[in-house]
């Protein structure tokens, strides 16, 4: 894997760059649509591809593990082979699934021991472990296995936990760099700075991580309830010490607003299920601002969904017939609204980095922020 740094803003710390896979280019900044299960919820590939235009989608070790099983996933090749995606996948180590479990899971210096919240099965996570089950995933971005801290999270707890997740990493490159790729390609390991809200941990996270050289690095444990203020704080902290070279992804963010902010912090990729969980239950995200669809007002609006997407299906369908679609509970709506919710996410990255390789992203910025937020 290899990151191409084109240019960065004069304003502000935002990066235009490509990444180069075994399974495409990925122009940044990029949002990644979530695909927990080896499937974005209500999507289809095709929808991805042509109406969204997705350029990489994540899967998670966590779940992949369980259903189908690694079993099935090396029988069919490898998750590409096996859901027929051809372009990039990045696969979440399944630490914040196993964070999400605390009621029935058990954190030791071995590993994590956590209960299947399908049976209730018994499993244990080793950061070797992990490495292999995403070698049989055969992700092209694999996650290191760490421990995501809740908040509030106490100093010593965030701590200790970090200490931990440093330690699960040296496990996760050493089983990274003994084993071998079983698909034929190339997969690329990207380690997860931890620390809370504490400026010195995450700072002595930061370096720890930039010291293990792989070829890029995530932000983690932010997005989990602290305010959007210390989320900014956290990632531009961060940004400052991990190396401009390689690329930088800062895990499960977030809104628009987030996206942009943190776009100028100096964050490359992005992941979150809020725009296809948040079109399930009615929220559009559009060009023009926000929209619940479900509301009155929107039942004899015979406009476009959102007269500016990229998405043929936004731009023909109306607002009136997609709240029927959503009162009626046809499954078509949730479709349709998720098929604009990522075409609208992938339209906002995608105008962000148009912007600052044309060096007014600071100026667009300040002009799109309030009108994508906006309530209609």
């Amino acid at each position: 894997m290899k990151f191409t740094l084109h240019t960065t803003d004069t304003a502000s710390r935002a990066r235009a760059g490509t990444l180069h896979t075994a399974h495409g280019d990925i122009e940044t900044p990029i949002f990644m649509p979530v695909g927990t299960a080896g499937t974005v919820k209500a999507v289809h590939f095709r929808e991805l591809e042509e109406q969204i235009k997705a350029q990489i989608i994540l899967g998670n070790t966590y779940h992949l593990f369980l259903r189908p099983g690694t079993d099935i996933l090396r029988q069919a090749g490898g998750l590409h082979k096996f859901n027929g995606w051809s372009k990039p996948i990045l696969t979440d180590s399944g630490g914040f699934q196993v964070y999400s479990l605390s009621a029935i899971r058990k954190i030791k210096e071995e590993g994590a021991e956590f209960r299947s919240h399908i049976d209730g099965s018994k499993h244990f996570f080793t950061p070797e472990r992990v490495m292999d089950i995403q070698r049989e995933i055969g992700s092209d971005i694999m996650m290191a296995f760490d421990e995501c801290t809740p908040y509030p999270c106490e100093y010593q707890y965030a701590k200790k936990s970090m200490g931990l997740t440093h330690r699960w990493l040296q496990r996760c490159v050493t089983q990274y760099q003994s084993t071998e790729p079983i698909y034929g390609y190339e997969q690329a390991l990207f380690p997860i700075v931890q620390g809370s809200v504490y400026k010195d941990l995450r700072v002595e996270s930061a370096k720890f991580i930039a010291d293990q050289g792989m070829d890029g690095n995530a932000i983690g444990g932010l997005s989990v309830g602290e305010p959007a203020e210390d989320m900014y704080e956290m990632t531009g902290l961060v940004t400052e010490i991990l190396p401009k070279e390689k690329p930088r992804y800062l895990m499960g963010v977030g809104t628009p607003a987030n996206i942009l902010e943190c776009i100028a912090l100096g964050i490359d990729m992005f992941d979150c299920v809020m725009p296809t969980r948040n079109a399930r239950n009615g929220m559009l995200f559009t060009s023009q601002g926000i929209i619940n669809i479900k509301n009155e007002k929107w039942k004899a609006d015979f406009s476009p969904i959102d007269p500016n997407s990229e998405s043929d299906i936004c731009r023909t369908h109306t607002k009136a017939y997609l709240r029927h679609l959503v009162h009626s509970n046809e499954l078509l709506g949730a479709m349709i609204s998720s098929v604009n919710n990522l075409a609208f996410y992938l339209w906002l990255v995608k105008e962000a980095r148009k912007n600052i390789l044309a060096g007014t992203f600071t100026t667009w910025k300040q002009e799109i922020q309030p009108i994508v937020m906006r309530r209609l």
